[in-house]
């Protein structure tokens, strides 16, 4: 059960899968070793419509239902998670953010912006001691005549270098925890604005995430997300959205981590017989397979409880959903957790049947399960999730 396909989003994820096949899968392993992807890919995925999928089409984006989005992403990802993460970014907890709280205003002045490209946008939430702990946030938004001065520093920002425009959270009094953030929308040409560390991973290498210092940055009123005591909420509305992209990651890693494998133990002979003959073998893709489709699934099913921005195309929904108010939360923490481990449980097994040369950086599988273990931590660890996850259940039992 959950959402059906439409001929039209079946064009679109077929679309994603072509442009991934010909644009990205053929340099992922060249931008993997060089820690950089090649400058114009951005602007290949917005000519396309890809970076304004969430966008509603009266601001120049594609209107898309979450669903179709989560397609479209997971065969980007299939190509190259690198990638796909900076699309992932730039849709969800950006354009979705300020679709759902922004201004007439706002929107007009950045929505077509985003939706074609012109800005590539990053998230910059995460400090050095505000990683799960969201409260923690130190970065400090001072009142000035005209506007607010932004002073701080902001830990793991994708697209943080390349960007051109960032949402960031800081503190705009002395109001501690939660109810003392503001987000913002900044300009990353803006003075005192500094990428100054790029971070060397383990996996998605070729995505660029950085250390940012912000040095009395100015920005005008008009820049400033909703209230100033609701950037907290609009972190955690983001962060949503967000898990569910990087589910949809983790499911395109694993299937090309799947396909991998399946071709190579269709090839590989040992003991006078294809690899794939051998039951061993065949319990390990049968698993690999069961695992990626329950991520793919649950994946769908939380993005039915996105709210859709006006004019989306909508998914034709399973009867019998069941919606409650913390359903996104819940079910994009689910989504989530199921998707990262499975996608390195899946990207794991793709080692072990290549065997010695799937330890090889010859052979695509050991960088898939570098780039799997990136979506175990983005975004929320593991650990992080069991906690939302139990949370939530735990409050609907109690307040039935």
């Amino acid at each position: 059960m959950g959402v059906i396909p439409s001929a039209e989003q079946q064009e679109i994820r077929a679309l994603a899968r072509e442009f991934a096949a010909n644009e990205i899968r053929p340099f992922a392993a060249e931008w993997d070793a060089r820690r950089e992807l090649d400058s114009g890919i951005f602007r290949k995925l917005a000519d396309l419509g890809f970076l304004g999928m969430l966008i509603p089409e009266e601001y120049g984006g594609l209107g898309l239902d979450p669903g179709t989005y989560l397609l479209a992403l997971e065969e980007l990802a299939w190509g190259d998670a690198s990638v796909a993460l900076g699309v992932a970014i730039h849709n969800g907890p950006v354009a979705h953010l300020l679709v759902s709280v922004g201004t007439e205003e706002q929107k007009r002045e950045w929505l077509p912006r985003l939706a074609s490209g012109e800005l590539l946008t990053a998230f910059a939430l995460s400090e050095a001691q505000a990683g799960s702990d969201l409260a923690a946030i130190a970065t400090r938004a001072e009142r000035t005549g005209d506007g607010w001065r932004i002073t701080g520093r902001k830990k793991w920002v994708t697209n943080g270098a390349r960007a051109a425009a960032s949402i960031v959270f800081a503190r705009p009094g002395e109001a501690a925890g939660h109810r003392g953030i503001a987000a913002f929308l900044v300009e990353t040409d803006a003075e005192g604005y500094r990428p100054v560390r790029r971070e060397r991973t383990l996996g998605l290498r070729a995505s660029e995430t950085v250390e940012v210092e912000l040095e009395g940055v100015l920005v005008p009123d008009r820049a400033l997300l909703g209230r100033p005591d609701e950037g907290f909420y609009h972190a955690l509305r983001a962060l949503d959205v967000a898990r569910l992209g990087i589910a949809a990651l983790a499911v395109g890693i694993a299937q090309a981590a799947l396909e991998h494998a399946v071709d190579y133990a269709g090839q590989r002979e040992q003991f006078g017989r294809r690899i794939a003959e051998f039951q061993a073998i065949q319990f390990k893709v049968a698993d690999m397979a069961s695992r990626i489709a329950a991520a793919r699934a649950l994946a769908r099913e939380a993005a039915r409880a996105v709210p859709r921005p006006a004019g989306a195309v909508e998914a034709v929904e399973a009867p019998g959903s069941v919606r409650g108010p913390s359903e996104l939360t819940l079910t994009a923490a689910l989504a989530k957790l199921a998707a990262s481990e499975a996608a390195m449980w899946v990207t794991i097994q793709a080692v072990q049947i290549f065997g010695g040369y799937g330890y090889m950086r010859d052979y695509p599988v050991e960088k898939l399960m570098r780039d799997a273990k990136g979506t175990e931590i983005c975004e929320g660890t593991s650990e992080i999730l069991r906690t939302v996850i139990a949370r939530e259940v735990l409050r609907a039992r109690a307040n039935p």
